[in-house]
């Protein structure tokens, strides 16, 4: 069983959809998809951390069996620093997988234990889950 931690816009920007145009509207793709991949039985734990201000509708906290948390700052790393936090405190370090494609961010979790798998590694996987009700995965861009 996986023990994750997703770096949200690190995920979401990895891609040219169009998601700046509606950042909050990516973020609510990405938190339902990541919901479904919480509940399948080979995640245990699966935390998102999310860049800015929070996401109308999409209160921090448990949603299912995701966790949704928002970086406490704004500015550079704000979500990076949440990261490196949540992998300093954990009991087991060594027993979680950090998404990111951030190269920094991914040394400094390696420091602590954490294994890192890039943001495709990630979008392979929930592309490959079973279609949302609008008929993908993300669902529109």
């Amino acid at each position: 069983m996986e023990r994750l931690i997703v770096d949200a816009m690190n995920v979401i920007g990895s891609r040219p959809t169009g998601w700046w145009r509606d950042r909050a509207g990516a973020t609510r793709r990405l938190v339902a998809v990541l919901e479904r991949l919480a509940s399948s039985d080979t995640v245990s734990e699966l935390a998102v951390v999310v860049d800015g201000r929070p996401v109308g509708g999409l209160p921090a906290g448990p949603r299912g069996a995701l966790r949704l948390l928002y970086a406490p700052r704004r500015g550079r790393n704000a979500a990076d620093d949440r990261i490196v936090e949540l992998v300093a405190r954990d009991g087991d370090p060594t027993s979680l997988c950090v998404v990111t494609s951030d190269r920094l961010l991914a040394e400094r979790v390696r420091a602590l234990g954490a294994s890192v798998v890039g943001a495709s590694v990630l979008l392979r996987r929930l592309d490959a889950l079973p279609p949302a009700g609008d008929g993908s995965p993300l669902g529109p861009a």
